[in-house]
C-alpha cells in the first residue's frame, strides 16, 4: 500500500525461515507511529492492562506497616511539606523526586500538615509510578510489536513490581524513569526529534535526581549503545558514518535537560545551589557502601537470581518468577539470533526510510537492534548488580524491567517458532498459565504475606504486632493525656536508633522522645527493646533513690512483649499511677485487682518493679 507521502513509506522487511532463506514480506507504510492501526491497537491494549494494573496496586494501602525507610522518607518529607525546604544528605535518604511528586497527593487531600498525611498519601505516589511504567511499553510498540503489550502485562502483575509498586521508596520511581529514557531515546533514534531528545533528557535528570544507582544503569546504556553499534555491518559500523550521523546540537540540548531538571530539583529550584554540588560528591560515600563497608545488607552474588528463580523460608510458600527469566532467556536467543542490517534514516523527514526487523507472525514487526540494546543493558545491569555486595531485594527492580521486556520479546518469538498450530497452541496455554501464576503469587506477596518475613520481597520489616503497641499507647493517650504534655511524654529506646518506624506511628502526639539507650529520666510510658529491660530496671531501682522510686507494670498483655521485626521484642512499662487512671474506666473493680498483679513482672530475671 502506498502512503499519500512516499518519503514517509516503511520498507518491506526480512525475517528468516527455517531454512535460512529471507523471506520477503510487504508491510504497510507507517506514519511515524500514530497512522498505524496495529499500533493504535497495541496502545488501546497497553492502556487496558495499565488501569488493571492501577487497580491492583492501589487497594488497601494501608494494610501493611510502614517499613523503616518508608517512615524515614516520610519524616523528610515532612519538612518539604510543612516548612517548603530540603536538603539534600550525600550520606542517606537518597533523592529529591520522591519527597517533590509526594507534594501532588498532599495537596490534592488538603494535607498541608505532617500528621494530616496517611499511608494512603504517600504509597499512592509509587503507585502511579509503577502505572507509569507499564503506560511507558507503549513508547516501544513501534520497535517490539506485540512483544511491548506482552512486557506491559507481565510488568503489571510481576509480584515484585507490584510489591514495590506499594511500597515508599524511590526504586520504583528509578524503574519508571529508566524506561522512560530508553523509551525516548528509541523513539528519537526513529525520528530525529528534539521533542524526543528533551524528553530523554528530561528522563536523565529525574534518574539523577532519584537514586544514586542511576549511574549504573547510565554506564549500562552506553556500554549497550557502543556494542550494538560495533555489531552492526557495513557502513554502518564504521565510527566515522555514526559520528555523521549525530545531531550534537540536539545532544547538547538533551544532556543540557538533564542537567537543568537534576540541579533544580537538588538545589530546592535553585534556593540552595549546594545541593547540586552534593549530587556528585555523595558518590563517594555510596561506592564504599556499594562495597560492603558499614552496611549490614551484604548478600552473595546470586541473591537476586535466587528471589526471581526459586526461594523457600521455613516452611513457607514457593516464591519465584521463574517464567520472565526463562522468557527473558528466550528474547536474548531471539536477540543473538536476530539478522541485522542497515538502518538508514531520512534525515530530512525524520523518519525510518528503511528497517530491518525480525517479524512475530501476527505479533507486528520487531527491530533487532532495539532486542540487542535491551539484552545488552539487561545482563550488564543483572551482572552489576549481582558483582556488588550491597543488596537490597528492591534492587532488582532496575534489571528486572529489562527482562520483562526480553520476556515479552521471547513471547513472540516462541510464537513464531512454533509454526503448527498444535505448537502455538502450546505456547499460549504456557504464557496465560505463567501470567495466571505471576498473578496469583502478586496477590499472595501484596495482600496475603505482604509482613511475612516468609516473603523474599519482605525485608526487615516490622511484624503486624507494631498495631498491637501503638493501639495501647493510643488507649493510655486517650485515658491520661501521655504523650500530650512534657510532664508525660511518650519515651521509646531501641539500640541503635532501630527505632522506626514507631515516630511515624506517633507522630500524633507532641511529646515524644526516641533514644537508643535508656533516657536519664524515665516518664510514665516507655517502650523499649527486650535487650534494655536490665538496663531500665537499674536505672528505675538502683540509680534512682529509694524515696523517688515508682512502680512500673507490663504496658502488653501476656507474654508481656510484641515482636517489633523477627528477632526483635519490643516491651512495654507504664507507670503505676497512669495504669490505674486507664483501669479507672473499667468497671469491675475485682478484674483490676487481678489485672494489675498479673501485670507485675517476677522477681527475678531482671523485674522492673521496687
Amino acid at each position: 500500500m502506498r502512503s499519500p507521502d512516499p518519503s514517509l513509506r516503511c520498507a518491506s522487511f526480512r525475517m528468516t525461515d527455517s531454512a535460512h532463506k529471507p523471506t520477503r514480506i510487504h508491510m504497510r507504510w507507517l506514519d511515524a507511529v500514530s497512522c498505524d492501526k496495529r499500533l493504535r491497537l497495541y496502545w488501546f491494549l497497553i492502556f487496558v492492562v495499565a488501569l488493571g494494573a492501577f487497580a491492583f496496586r492501589a487497594p488497601r494501602l494501608r494494610m501493611r506497616p510502614m517499613h523503616t525507610d518508608e517512615a524515614v522518607h516520610a519524616d523528610k518529607f515532612r519538612t518539604l511539606l510543612e516548612e517548603s525546604s530540603y536538603e539534600y544528605d550525600p550520606h542517606e535518604y537518597h533523592g529529591p523526586t520522591l519527597n517533590y511528586f509526594t507534594l501532588i497527593p498532599a495537596w490534592l487531600g488538603r494535607e498541608h500538615k505532617y500528621t494530616d498525611i496517611t499511608e494512603v498519601t504517600l504509597r499512592i505516589v509509587p503507585v502511579v509510578f509503577g502505572t507509569a511504567l507499564v503506560v511507558l511499553a507503549a513508547g516501544l510498540g513501534s520497535g517490539l510489536g506485540f512483544a511491548a503489550v506482552v512486557a506491559a502485562v507481565l510488568a503489571a502483575l510481576s509480584p515484585a513490581m507490584v510489591f514495590y509498586s506499594r511500597y515508599y521508596i524511590q526504586e520504583m520511581l528509578l524503574a519508571c524513569f529508566t524506561l522512560g529514557v530508553i523509551v525516548c531515546g528509541y523513539r528519537y533514534v526513529r525520528t530525529r526529534s528534539l521533542v524526543w531528545a528533551l524528553a530523554a533528557g528530561g528522563f536523565v535528570g529525574l534518574m539523577h535526581a532519584t537514586k544514586e544507582t542511576a549511574i549504573i544503569a547510565f554506564g549500562s546504556m552506553g556500554l549497550a549503545l557502543v556494542l550494538v553499534i560495533l555489531t552492526q555491518s557495513g557502513k554502518e559500523r564504521s565510527v566515522r558514518h555514526v559520528l555523521a550521523g549525530i545531531n550534537w546540537l540536539h545532544v547538547l540540548l538533551g544532556v543540557a535537560a538533564a542537567v537543568v531538571v537534576s540541579a533544580l530539583l537538588f538545589s530546592v529550584f535553585l534556593s540552595r545551589p549546594i545541593g547540586i554540588l552534593d549530587s556528585y560528591r555523595t558518590y563517594g560515600a555510596y561506592l564504599g557502601r556499594a562495597g560492603g563497608h558499614d552496611t549490614a545488607h551484604v548478600h552473595p552474588w546470586y541473591y537476586y537470581l535466587q528471589i526471581l528463580l526459586y526461594v523457600r523460608y521455613v516452611h513457607g510458600p514457593v516464591w519465584t518468577e521463574v517464567w520472565v527469566v526463562l522468557l527473558a532467556a528466550v528474547g536474548l536467543t531471539a536477540a543473538v539470533r536476530s539478522s541485522t542490517g542497515i538502518l538508514p534514516v531520512d534525515r530530512t523527514r525524520g523518519q525510518d526510510a528503511h528497517a530491518t526487523n525480525l517479524r512475530g507472525a501476527q505479533g507486528g514487526p520487531i527491530d533487532p537492534h532495539l532486542v540487542r540494546f535491551i539484552a545488552i543493558y539487561t545482563v550488564v545491569m543483572t551482572v552489576v548488580y549481582s558483582a556488588i555486595p550491597y543488596k537490597t531485594p528492591w534492587c532488582l527492580l532496575s534489571f528486572l524491567t529489562g527482562l520483562i521486556l526480553l520476556a515479552g520479546v521471547g513471547v513472540v518469538s516462541l510464537w513464531t517458532w512454533a509454526r503448527k498450530p498444535v505448537l502455538r497452541g502450546l505456547v499460549v496455554i504456557l504464557a496465560v498459565a505463567g501470567v495466571a501464576h505471576l498473578a496469583f503469587l502478586a496477590y499472595r506477596a501484596s495482600f496475603v504475606h505482604y509482613a511475612d518475613s516468609r516473603n523474599p520481597y519482605v525485608y526487615a520489616h516490622p511484624t503486624e504486632e507494631i498495631f498491637i503497641a501503638v493501639d495501647r499507647v493510643r488507649e493510655y493517650a486517650a485515658a491520661t493525656g501521655v504523650g500530650r504534655s512534657a510532664d508525660r511524654p511518650i519515651q521509646v529506646a531501641v539500640p541503635g536508633c532501630d527505632y522506626w518506624p514507631l515516630p511515624w506511628y506517633l507522630r500524633e502526639f507532641p511529646y515524644v522522645g526516641c533514644t537508643s539507650e535508656i533516657p536519664d529520666n524515665v516518664g510514665p510510658l516507655i517502650l523499649i527493646s527486650d535487650k534494655l529491660e536490665n538496663a531500665l530496671s537499674h536505672r528505675l531501682y538502683e540509680e534512682t533513690p529509694r524515696e523517688q522510686r515508682r512502680m512500673y507494670l507490663y504496658l502488653f498483655d501476656d507474654p508481656y512483649y510484641v515482636w517489633f521485626r523477627p528477632g526483635v521484642k519490643l516491651v512495654g512499662f507504664v507507670r503505676k499511677d497512669l495504669w490505674d487512671e486507664n483501669a479507672s474506666r473499667h468497671s469491675d473493680p475485682a478484674a483490676l485487682i487481678e489485672a494489675s498483679h498479673g501485670r507485675q513482672a517476677p522477681a527475678t530475671g531482671g523485674a522492673v518493679r521496687p
